[in-house]
């Protein structure tokens, strides 16, 4: 199954998180928090301003990507786990290491 997102929808893959900590203690998965951050898999076209034309999104496929804590709607697709959320909940684009 496939999906393409519609407007200013995109998808986005959780990246997962570390299972050790800094300091090299092993976090068990009952204390991990949902990640907020994650990679863009599609991307719709934009959303239409009130004349019609569409506004392209700033995020594109591959975007590294931060959103907020319970942004967006979990679907699964082919057993992987996926986020269908606006554009207006990502808070910023992941650049450099």
């Amino acid at each position: 199954m496939k999906i393409k997102p519609l407007q200013d929808r995109v998808i986005v893959k959780r990246l997962e998180e570390d299972e050790m900590s800094k300091g090299g203690i092993i976090i068990p998965d009952s204390a991990k928090e949902s990640p907020a951050e994650g990679e863009i898999m599609a991307a719709g076209p934009g959303k239409k301003d009130e004349n019609g034309k569409v506004a392209p999104l700033e995020v594109k496929k591959g975007d590294k990507v931060v959103f907020s804590k319970y942004a967006g709607t979990e679907i699964k697709v082919d057993g992987v786990e996926y986020l269908i959320m606006r554009e207006e909940d990502i808070l910023g684009i992941v650049t450099g290491k």
